[in-house]
């Protein structure tokens, strides 16, 4: 079920909140948000097969791009419909390679400014730490 709505914050806290349709990203990835509220979010990754590299294990940018979802949910319950956010970097450590299966992805921000946030992701695999993603995220006035 895909769609083309342009998201404004409180459409976007309507997905963790009411179980509303996420975003086309969210649904790509199969990333479900479970939480947002005060900076903090969290959410399940169902990964399955189509996000395993040769090796059989979870290609890397899709870990960094499961990091970078939530992280939208969690500078996104600190925001309002009159702001906007787009990150200016993202940066992913991996601990241990991830395998098919559920992740746990919770978000926080970590600082947050007028026009800069910084925000930290962490992602376990059966309560085992898998990334670390650190990202810096401009807040705009819409």
């Amino acid at each position: 079920m895909s769609n083309s709505k342009i998201y404004k914050i409180s459409d976007l806290m309507d997905v963790p909140r009411k179980g509303h349709v996420p975003p086309n990203c969210d649904l790509t990835l199969q990333i479900k948000a479970e939480y947002a509220e005060d900076g903090i979010a969290r959410g399940k990754w169902e990964v399955d097969e189509k996000f395993v590299n040769g090796h059989g294990i979870v290609m890397g940018g899709f870990l960094s791009s499961a990091a970078d979802i939530m992280m939208a949910y969690a500078i996104a319950s600190k925001l309002d419909d009159s702001q906007g956010f787009a990150s200016i970097d993202l940066d992913t450590t991996f601990h241990r390679p991830a395998l098919p299966g559920v992740v746990d992805v919770e978000a926080r921000v970590e600082r947050m400014g007028k026009t800069v946030a910084y925000l930290v992701a962490e992602l376990t695999q059966n309560g085992k730490k898998i990334a670390t993603t650190v990202s810096s995220v401009l807040i705009r006035d819409l």
